[in-house]
């Protein structure tokens, strides 16, 4: 019996249902595992990339550069660095100035408003453009490799670039501007030449004759040296000017057109060497920067690190002026008198170029160097000899000396016949090692003097021992020992009363009396020599002074930490700075800054034993405060809290960038502490800060000195190799504090038993407190140690927690591994199935098919059994037909039966065999 399509295809449907319903069930179950394992994977994957954004550099898109420069500033902002734009307005223009800047410098910003201050006023003549060099897609940050901001370039025509380095101030930079714009002074009369050769500056002039030709050979050269020199030296220190009158020209002697002449006012001056050098602008620029004359230098420090003062500082003592400066002014008074005293110091030969300089400055209509009338003053001066002013020294003779029998004092004086002529200035015209000659030529020669009464002076001449041309006059004398013990004094020598003495062997001459050293007004000549006292001084002294000039209005920080006053309203100050010797001098503030005043402090410098005191910086910023344990102490608080004070005195030398003096505050708090205030006090000094005497300056920190009561003179210094700590600082106090100078008496031994005994009973008292200090420090101690017994036992609890979180952490980390490998073994499953369900489906498709076939097949089937029936009739009414047909006709339709169920078995094997396989 053949199996029917309908039920087979019904299994195989019921079949396929039952296994996705199983793998339903088993993804439901499986699911939860896996997305715990998944979200695990995510988290630690988003660990790992967070990880590693942190090391990378994050980097953000620069913003697009937006206007420095309002729109409605006559300075063309390019903020985008359009330098090629740039370059394209710069062919159009005479004068262009750049401004490249940087949004993001604050220079630039507080130069913006200068810049803008500048353009107001020259935008007419001057074309001004600003270009962002700070853009990274602009051409200017591409071309250009700026170190700093801002940067100004100026160009004049096709010449530059010509870069400003002076101070972002408006008028500075106008100054500068206007000097590109008109390099050269062009001078037409000889006011206009008395002029330019007075002022201060080293000044170039050319002569050119223009009415020949608009443009004489060399103008063009000479103009572009002057471009050269502003380029070299932005300050333009060197002045050029053009002269263009014949007659003019010819009072420097400038007689050919083309002729260059550099002017100096102490040194000679000269004339460009055309026969060596080749007349261009580069040679004439530098011939011109290096024999130039520098009387006077302006400082302009531009306020980073730079070694600009210190350089000039080192070359020697330095004048150090400060004054208001207005670059733009056309006069300057208080420049003017710092001129003559700076032409009168170095003028050392008295030149005749220079006095009409000198003379320009207080009349500006006088006539160009006008000398027919002789200088007086230099010829009264030149009739003074040396010999009639000497410079002599006081002797007290000692006991062995053969003189001191008869004579006890001797005023020692050096003569000179030749040398180099006096002067007004107040200085001996000798030294310290005359005088040693002196001495040791006067003990030497004793026999020079006569044994002759003691009420009577006595002088003798003998010769020098080094030179032929100079000796040495001795006259002595005797006087009481009263006077003798006050010798030593300051007051007593300026009021020694005048001596005259007379030469040995000669008339007694009263008219020509030997000065003592000390009154030194005895060696100025009583001439009235006006403007001239200070001439040639620096050639005359070893101690030659560099002037300097210093705008106040913007570098008055300098003069305030050279000991300017803070609160004065005219900003005036003048300072001498000897880096050699480590001083410095100040002119009185309450003086004006005038002419007279200069020469005055110059002199007083200049001479031997130097009248001016050493300035000392002191601290302003210290505040005292009462109840302090350690008096901080100042330069001003110095003498008056260690001398003048009636306690043994502890000082402490420190710095704020010592940190080992700073490790022993503690140790000098305690040490306070301990010692009585009204017997001791313990201070410090910053020594950065505050200047002291030279004995009372060290050049070690930390550094302790002790001034005992009553013998602050007998300071003694801590010892070095010993440590310092409170024992040995209190052992030192008490073993120094306890010398005395004179023997005690009962009283004093008296005083000083009970002085003791309060020492004793303080320090008891201190004792007691540090005892119960002590205490207080071992209960705190106890405190600390249960803090300490429950903190170890915290640690051991946690570190217990940590273990068994560590085990819970491994065993999870078990447990993720078994699920992984149940999720992977389910996962094969999984596959597995969808495989045969794959099978399966395939298999049911070809069971659909067969039975379409056979469906087609059973309705062929039945067509042929209607039509056999219908045959079958026809034949029943031919039953009477012959039996041979009937026969013939059954035998027919058997093989035909056979054939179709012969079919009918194929077919069902067939599908039986699909069904197997």
């Amino acid at each position: 019996m053949a199996r029917r399509p309908e039920l087979l295809c019904g299994a195989a449907i019921v079949l396929g249902c039952a296994l996705l319903v199983a793998l339903k069930v088993t993804c439901r179950v499986l699911l939860p595992k896996v997305q715990v394992l998944k979200e695990d994977e995510a988290r630690e994957e988003i660990q790992r990339n967070h990880s590693s954004c942190r090391a990378k550099d994050v980097t953000m898109p620069a913003k697009l550069p937006v206007n420095f420069f309002s729109t409605r500033s006559p300075v063309i902002d390019l903020f985008r660095g359009q330098l090629d734009y740039a370059d394209h307005l710069r062919q159009d223009s005479e004068i262009v100035l750049y401004f490249f800047y940087a949004p993001w410098c604050g220079q630039s910003i507080a130069a913006r408003e200068e810049i803008e201050h500048v353009a107001s006023r020259l935008s007419d003549q001057v074309l001004f453009v600003a270009v962002n060099c700070w853009w990274n897609q602009g051409k200017c940050r591409k071309q250009k490799h700026f170190f700093y901001f801002p940067v100004i370039h100026l160009y004049h025509r096709s010449f530059g670039p010509i870069e400003y380095k002076g101070p972002m101030s408006a008028v500075y930079i106008e100054k500068f501007v206007r000097r590109v714009m008109t390099p050269l002074l062009y001078i037409s009369s000889r006011s206009k030449l008395l002029d330019f050769l007075s002022n201060y500056e080293p000044g170039v002039l050319g002569y050119f004759e223009f009415n020949a030709s608009p443009q004489p050979p060399g103008y063009l050269t000479f103009f572009m040296s002057a471009l050269h020199s502003l380029k070299k030296d932005y300050l333009g220190t060197i002045r050029f000017g053009v002269i263009t009158d014949k007659r003019v020209a010819e009072e420097i002697s400038l007689v050919h057109s083309g002729s260059v002449y550099l002017h100096r006012h102490v040194n000679t001056s000269l004339f460009f060497p055309n026969d060596i050098m080749n007349y261009t602008a580069e040679n004439i620029c530098k011939w011109a920067l290096e024999n130039r004359e520098m009387l006077i230098r302006w400082l302009r420090p531009h306020g980073g690190k730079s070694l600009l003062l210190n350089n000039e500082l080192k070359k020697g003592p330095a004048l150090l002026i400060f004054i208001p400066y207005n670059p733009l002014a056309e006069i300057h008074p208080p420049l003017d008198e710092i001129t003559k005293v700076a032409l009168e110091y170095h003028n050392c030969n008295k030149s005749q170029v220079a006095e009409p300089d000198l003379q320009h400055l207080g009349d500006t209509d006088s006539p160009a160097f006008d000398s027919s009338v002789p200088d007086a003053h230099t010829k009264l001066s030149e009739t003074f000899s040396i010999t009639k002013y000497p410079c002599c020294n006081t002797v007290v003779l000692p006991q062995w000396h053969s003189i001191s029998r008869t004579h006890n004092v001797c005023e020692l004086c050096i003569n000179q016949t030749l040398g180099v002529k006096p002067n007004t200035v107040h200085v001996p015209h000798c030294n310290f090692l005359e005088i040693e000659a002196a001495l040791d030529s006067f003990y030497l020669q004793e026999h020079t003097f006569f044994q002759v009464i003691s009420n009577t002076i006595e002088c003798s001449n003998f010769l020098s021992f080094y030179s032929p041309f100079s000796y040495y006059t001795a006259c002595c004398r005797t006087v009481n020992r009263h006077f003798l013990s006050f010798i030593g004094s300051e007051k007593t020598i300026f009021q020694i009363p005048k001596v005259e003495f007379s030469s040995h062997g000669k008339k007694d001459n009263t008219q020509h009396s030997i000065p003592h050293i000390e009154d030194r007004n005895c060696f100025i000549p009583d001439l009235h020599i006006s403007g001239t006292n200070i001439t040639g001084l620096s050639c005359r002294t070893n101690k030659t002074l560099n002037l300097y000039l210093l705008d106040s209005n913007l570098f008055w920080i300098y003069a305030e930490r050279l000991g300017a006053s803070r609160s004065t309203h005219l900003k005036e100050f003048a300072a001498i700075v000897d880096l050699k010797e480590e001083v410095h001098y100040v002119l009185d503030q309450n003086q004006s800054l005038v002419g007279s005043t200069l020469e005055n402090f110059i002199k007083n410098f200049s001479i031997l034993y130097s009248p001016l005191k050493r300035h000392l910086v002191d601290d302003p910023s210290v505040h005292f405060h009462e109840q302090r344990v350690i008096t901080e102490v100042t330069t001003s608080t110095f003498h008056d809290t260690v001398f003048l004070s009636e306690k043994n005195v502890l000082l402490l030398y420190y710095a704020q960038w010592c940190g080992f003096c700073a490790s022993l505050n503690h140790i000098f708090i305690q040490l306070a502490r301990l010692l009585p205030p009204d017997n001791f006090t313990v201070a410090r000094i910053d020594l950065t800060r505050n200047d002291l005497p030279w004995e009372f300056m060290t050049d070690r920190l930390p550094t302790i000195l002790f001034f005992p009561h009553q013998r602050k003179e007998q300071s003694v210094k801590f010892p070095e190799d010993v440590s310092i700590n409170l024992p040995n600082l209190l052992k030192f106090i008490l073993h120094h504090s306890s010398l005395s100078s004179e023997p005690c008496t009962k009283e004093c031994l008296h005083k000083e038993t009970v002085l003791q005994q309060g020492h004793i009973s303080h320090l008891e008292r201190e004792i007691q407190k540090l005892r119960s200090e002590i205490t207080a420090l071992h209960q705190a101690q106890d405190q600390l140690e249960a803090q300490l017994s429950e903190a170890r036992r915290e640690e051991h609890r946690l570190q217990q927690q940590k273990n068994t979180l560590e085990k819970q952490h491994k065993t999870l980390q078990l447990h993720s591994e078994q699920l992984q490998a149940t999720y992977d073994q389910k996962n094969q499953e999984l596959l597995e199935m969808a495989e045969k369900l794959q099978e399966l489906a395939d298999a049911s498709e070809n069971l659909l098919k067969e039975n379409t076939l056979l469906r087609i097949l059973v309705a062929s089937r039945e067509g042929k059994l209607q039509s056999k029936d219908e045959i079958k009739e026809p034949l029943q009414s031919e039953q009477a037909l012959s039996e041979d047909d009937i026969s013939v006709s059954t035998a027919t339709a058997m093989p035909e039966e056979k054939m179709v169920d012969n079919t009918d078995t194929i077919e069902t094997e067939h599908s039986s065999g699909n069904r197997t396989e």
